[in-house]
């Protein structure tokens, strides 16, 4: 019977994890990449969880086992008329033309895929509670098919990725969806029926067994069950008396479940963040965290244990010192290693915070309320990431917030040690005991006043070793080599001690960090981290997204016109523009770019053209035109400069038709590229703005992904014209970095001197197998570069 469960709950949790990134994809071409997209998709999906957690405990409550299995079953039928979703996305015509979209796209996430969501989120602790009231040997502890239920949510993550999207359009997904949710709802009908017949045949032999010893009618009304003393129905069928019973969790319990879910799922968005924001930028990287996070409920969870999570506990001190160094020396290289140790910390703190969840379970009559605060903290940790950190920090602050939390609520080391030693003291007498009592109260007066004295001494080494003229490596090693060996020996054993002591090193050492004062602004919002830096050497001011450069100027207002980095007059772009130069005036008059950075591209414009800037991210818009900080747009451009907020290709479709002389597409050079830019769709619009005799120009520099292959695919179903220029001299003196630009055109002769140019090659398969996205297909795996 165990198998029964644990099949139909692996397949529960794969439909579920396949149907959020699914839902996404159909919505992404409706309303493009902005935020409000995905953090409305994720807020919805999150509070449908919770939504049916929540239902499980009420109906665990207020009916029996047969009554579930009817609700349920009525649900499961009901629900089936929505598994064909995506159908309901498809009725835009209310779709809002401007504003947040928010409140439409609730509308649709509820109708489209809300009540099959609903009714498979509620399958894991329902058939949990089910479980339990079997006669199976493993009913007294069900928690061990919640390792079958995040194995299914793990298989299903990998598979999206790697097998359903590269092989199956949307169309085909949904279909498959719908098939998978029949298959499970015949499963939980299987698992419901087996229950309601296992728990009435052990409510009649109970029964049976009071009538049989004499008992009157007082005592066969009531039975013992491994769930609790429940009140027996004529039919033997009624909820457990004890599943309307709260006592014995107190909310303290409960909140500590919470908090413990909480970090995980917390670390999980914030190592993500922060690896792709400071250290690399590479695509499917949030994959990983992901994996690692399932993995260790799965091995928590587990009836055998192959990991035990306070070895987990025990490395959690050291690697959180080593991960501190790491972080606060804020070093990029070598990425890998780096992405490793930091992935290594999230397995580590996860197993801890997951393990103590699983030892710390309730009986099974409480198991529906335990899986709710889960999921509640759980919840808590997602919102926390995703909608107040970029509203309350400028940087991933909340990365290390999360770290130092993971490390205070891991047990204390040799707890077992220092039970026994009070155990002792108690058997000795009330003097020992005093003793020991004291001895505590001094412990944690030393726990406040220890870190303190590390601010102190991690602060006085910083301003120390600003004395003198030393290397970084030299630098850190005095400001943070002492404080942290200090903190690995004597402040380990004591959670709350080594969490505020790393706390305190990690707050002194910023004024280590603000030494060098590179950074002249940073902001933080929904978007990502903006950076403005300048070098060493004051000559140059950088615009970075996370870990992607997105343009840079020099100083100097005598250059400062020069465009620089993927612009460069030397480069792709700069000829582009030089072909462009030799056309008639009326050919070229306007211009259209899809992402503005710095406004670099602007230093080409000339008197009588007219130019757009389609920019998703109004924050950067902000910074292009703050002249303090770029002047491109506000100094260098010889033409009026308009700039579009909002996603390019809805905006887009709002520009008079034959209209651009010259498209540009800039807004592929991060891990998170948007595929809806880059569909046979897309490809449509952008040929319907565009004059006759222009080009469309896609900039497919990327440091993982081969782009080219994509434009390559497009352009030859279209019929186009296309080149490519992979452009591969860096020269950091004139402030030129290597790029790669595709152009496209109607026909060979609007490319004009392009044509002629040994530089621009034409884009065949020679560089890789063309592949063509649409709305209804795209896959990134696809072009990844593995090598």
């Amino acid at each position: 019977m165990s198998l029964l469960f644990a099949v139909t709950l692996f397949v529960s949790a794969f439909l579920l994890f396949w149907m959020q990134p699914l839902a996404g994809k159909i919505l992404l071409p409706l309303w493009g990449g902005t935020p409000a997209v995905w953090n409305t998709c994720m807020l919805f999906f999150q509070g449908m969880l919770l939504a049916g957690y929540a239902y499980v405990l009420v109906i665990t409550r207020r009916l029996g086992t047969r009554g579930q299995v009817l609700l349920h079953g009525a649900l499961l039928l009901a629900a089936a008329l929505f598994t064909a979703f995506g159908g309901t996305v498809l009725m835009v015509g209310d779709m809002p033309p401007a504003g947040n979209p928010s409140g439409w796209l609730l509308k649709v996430l509820l109708l489209a895929v809300g009540p099959p969501f609903f009714v498979v989120s509620a399958t894991a602790p329902l058939l949990q509670k089910w479980f339990s009231r079997t006669r199976d040997a493993s009913a007294g502890d069900p928690y061990f098919l919640y390792a079958a239920s995040n194995a299914g949510s793990l298989c299903a993550l990998l598979a999206f990725p790697l097998l359903l999207e590269p092989n199956w359009t949307l169309d085909g997904q949904r279909a498959s969806w719908a098939f998978g949710y029949g298959l499970l709802a015949v499963q939980i009908l299987a698992c419901g029926a087996a229950a309601w017949r296992s728990r009435t045949t052990l409510v009649d032999a109970s029964v049976e067994a009071v009538h049989g010893g004499g008992g009157g009618d007082d005592d066969a009304s009531r039975v013992e069950t491994d769930a609790g003393v429940g009140t027996v129905a004529p039919d033997g069928d009624a909820p457990d008396a004890s599943d309307n019973d709260g006592r014995g969790l107190s909310f303290a319990r409960r909140a500590r479940w919470a908090l413990l879910a909480f970090v995980p799922s917390s670390l999980v968005l914030g190592v993500t963040t922060y690896i792709t924001t400071d250290v690399a930028s590479v695509p499917l990287l949030w994959i990983i965290p992901l994996t690692l996070y399932l993995l260790s409920f799965v091995l928590v969870f587990a009836r055998r244990t192959l990991l035990p999570w306070r070895l987990a506990a025990r490395l959690l001190p050291g690697a959180g010192v080593i991960l501190a160094l790491i972080y606060l020396s804020g070093a990029t290289e070598p990425a890998w290693f780096l992405i490793l140790f930091h992935l290594l910390f999230l397995f580590i703190a996860a197993m801890v915070c997951h393990g103590q969840l699983a030892s710390a379970r309730p009986p099974a009559r409480h198991l529906a309320e335990f899986y709710l605060w889960v999921a509640i903290g759980g919840a808590l940790g997602g919102f926390f990431n995703a909608i107040l950190a970029p509203l309350l920090f400028d940087s991933v602050a909340e990365y290390p917030l999360v770290i130092l939390l993971a490390c205070y609520l891991r047990p204390a080391i040799g707890t077992r040690m220092s039970q026994v030693l009070k155990l002792s003291a108690t058997v000795k007498g009330e003097a020992e005991e005093d003793e020991a009592q004291k001895d505590e109260s001094r412990a944690r007066l030393l726990d406040l006043a220890l870190p303190i004295g590390a601010f102190v001494l991690t602060a006085a080494l910083a301003l120390l070793a600003a004395q003198f003229d030393l290397k970084s490596v030299e630098k850190l090693a005095l400001t943070l080599g002492l404080p942290l060996i200090l903190l690995n020996h004597f402040f380990a054993r004591r959670p709350l001690r080594f969490a505020l002591g790393l706390g305190a090193v990690t707050l002194a050492s910023i004024l280590f960090a603000e030494s060098t004062g590179r950074t002249i602004y940073a902001e933080r919002n929904f978007f990502g981290t903006l950076r403005v830096t300048r070098d060493e050497s004051q000559q140059m001011q950088w615009f970075s997204h996370g870990s992607t450069l997105h343009g840079r100027q020099f100083t100097d207002p005598a250059r400062a016109c020069e465009p620089l980095s993927y612009y460069h007059r030397k480069g792709p772009l700069g000829s582009v523009f030089a072909a462009l130069g030799t056309r008639a005036t009326t050919a070229s008059s306007n211009i259209a770019v899809v992402g503005l950075g710095t406004g670099a591209s602007a230093a080409y414009a000339t008197p009588g053209q007219r130019w757009t800037f389609y920019e998703i991210d109004p924050s950067v818009v902000r910074l292009a035109r703050d002249p303090t900080l770029f002047t491109y747009l506000s100094a260098c451009a010889a033409a009026p400069v308009e700039t579009i907020v909002g996603d390019a290709r809805l905006r887009l479709r709002d520009a008079p038709e034959k209209y651009y002389s010259l498209i540009a597409l800039d807004a592929f050079s991060s891990d998170a590229v948007p595929a809806h830019l880059l569909t046979r769709e897309a490809l449509d619009l952008y040929l319907s703005k565009l004059a006759e005799g222009g080009l469309v120009v896609f900039h497919v520099s990327n440091r993982s992904l081969d782009l080219e292959r994509v434009v390559g695919g497009l352009a030859r179903r279209a019929g186009l014209a296309a080149r490519i220029f992979a452009d591969k001299e860096y020269e950091p003196a004139i402030g030129k970095e290597p790029s790669e630009w595709v152009v496209v055109a109607r026909r060979e002769e609007d490319l004009g001197t392009l044509a002629a140019d040994a530089r621009w090659l034409p884009l065949d398969e020679s560089h890789g197998k063309f592949v063509v996205w649409s709305d209804d297909f795209s896959d990134i795996v696809s072009v990844f570069r593995w090598l």
